[in-house]
């Protein structure tokens, strides 16, 4: 793939707004910032502020608890549900009753990075901004971790979808799949721009489309094709791509060296996109690389979010990924958190190395090409690709910094980074790391086998000799007498012979 210009070096805040106007035939999806009174009640889910799709709640409120949502209709009579776009999974999932469902007799749960759904699989009439479907599959969720009237739709591939494991077939497929299949005459593509804004209390809008580019990021086509990278297994599909070798620069201006998890990959890391996790995932030491050298940054532990850098909120860093969200601490004190997380366990994956998810997305126009990835494809339909067009202009950017967090002094130029020394020492996989056993025995094969072989007919012979040996050895018959047991035969035994009575 070719990797994004320099000028695409996300600059991530969120000190700008992206209203959009959206064409007509567009989907208006809206990202809501959750009051405290809903996150309070399950402030000890530790992981609930910062993941991905379950419910956000947790301590830090108004920090990055940010989800997008758009509504849709199930059953008959319709029926509205909010649910959240979710680019990570495929499948779509409800939390209440769907008048006029069906049963399917199946089950089946997705698990995400943080939390779960499960429940029965059903079928009902599904309605979303002018496309419809008679009889959609999704799951009911019965885990109580989602609120009546609230779900989410995956808008991931057909191949990851777990209602398409339990039933295969046109039956299973996912919502995105049957709308191009009924559709023909739709593209198979979708977009999605995600806005912000620094106003905690805003709606934060963004757009998202099925088969049609917004008005005004038609360019989104011209740039690179990124070939969407396969996974061996269907349930590890996500729309991901592989970065090219220095792809990642920190904020000193070089190359992040980080070696990929996923085997056979090198250095050429692994990225999904992903529109459900807030804050992005990435390797500890490109985290290391983009904030360990920040005066006054610290690694800590915070709850509601995990293992995070925290950063003094007047340093600017010009970096390919960063973004600051403003927070005070404990003690009133403002702290600002490096949005790019070291990857979490519950979120690691053998099949890629990092998700990019809402704080990289802010900055983009993204648009996902199906290609052969919907069920009944022919042949001649091309391969899916990721296209990416900019959104973020860096001048603006720094300008809209200095005005908000430098009280319009720009005294940015004073910055300086620490020496690499500071950096703690690397535990990322290395090379050899992403090969399996029996790749890194294969060369050596050969000389493996003749040394075994070899190991072997000795070990043969060996028994075989033992037991020819053993056969020559004959016992004295009882009526004969013992032999002397001494070797010379010119000196007495030590003891007389012993000659055998007979008794009557």
């Amino acid at each position: 793939m070719k990797y994004l210009a320099p000028s695409f070096a996300l600059y991530l805040s969120f000190l700008l707004d992206g209203l959009l106007v959206a064409p007509t035939n567009a989907l208006r999806i809206h990202g809501q910032r959750r009051p405290r009174s809903e996150l309070a009640s399950r402030e000890q889910n530790v992981y609930g502020l910062l993941g991905r799709r379950a419910p956000m709640q947790g301590d830090l409120t108004n920090t990055g608890d940010l989800t997008y949502y758009t509504n849709i209709s199930l059953g008959t009579p319709p029926t509205q549900f909010s649910v959240l776009i979710d680019t990570g999974s495929s499948d779509l999932t409800v939390a209440g009753n769907v008048p006029g469902a069906s049963e399917s007799g199946k089950t089946a749960n997705v698990n995400y990075a943080i939390g779960q759904v499960a429940g029965p699989i059903e079928y009902a009439q599904f309605e979303w901004e002018g496309f419809t479907i008679s009889k959609q599959a999704y799951i009911k969720d019965t885990s109580g971790d989602q609120k009546d009237g609230k779900g989410i739709i995956g808008l991931g591939p057909n191949s990851g979808s777990q209602v398409q494991d339990e039933i295969s077939g046109a039956q299973g497929n996912t919502v995105l799949n049957n709308i191009f299949r009924t559709n023909t005459s739709t593209p198979n593509f979708i977009t999605v721009i995600l806005g912000r804004s620094d106003d905690p209390t805003d709606r934060f809008p963004g757009d998202f489309t099925v088969g049609s580019i917004l008005d005004g990021y038609t360019n989104v086509s011209s740039m690179p094709k990124l070939p969407v990278s396969e996974v061996a297994t269907g349930s590890g599909q996500h729309w991901q791509t592989q970065l090219d070798v220095n792809g990642t620069l920190g904020p000193d201006g070089q190359p992040v060296a980080v070696q990929s998890v996923v085997k056979g990959a090198g250095n050429k890391l692994q990225a999904a996109f992903d529109t459900g996790f807030s804050l992005p995932q990435v390797p500890k030491a490109m985290a290391d690389a983009f904030y360990g050298r920040v005066p006054g940054a610290q690694f800590q532990n915070i709850t509601g979010v995990g293992e995070i850098y925290t950063l003094p909120c007047e340093t600017e860093l010009n970096i390919t990924f960063v973004l600051r969200l403003d927070k005070t601490d404990d003690l009133g004190n403002p702290i600002c958190l490096g949005a790019f997380q070291p990857i979490m366990k519950t979120a690691q994956s053998s099949s890629f190395d990092m998700l990019l998810g809402m704080a990289f997305l802010r900055n983009t126009y993204m648009l996902v090409n199906f290609g052969d990835f919907v069920e009944g494809s022919t042949k001649k339909t091309n391969d899916p690709f990721i296209q990416l067009l900019p959104t973020t202009e860096l001048g603006e950017a720094h300008n809209d910094f200095v005005s908000t967090r430098l009280n319009g002094v720009d005294d940015t130029a004073n910055f300086h980074l620490l020496p690499a020394s500071v950096l703690p020492p690397s535990d990322e996989n290395t090379q050899e790391d992403n090969e399996s056993f029996s790749e890194k025995i294969h060369p050596y094969l050969p000389y493996i086998i003749a040394v075994s072989s070899a190991l072997g007919a000795l070990l043969i012979g060996s028994i075989v000799w033992c037991i020819l040996g053993s056969r020559k050895k004959k016992y004295q018959k009882l009526h004969e007498p013992a032999p002397v047991g001494h070797a010379n035969a010119q000196q007495p035994p030590p003891f007389h012979s012993y000659q055998p009575q007979r008794r009557y």
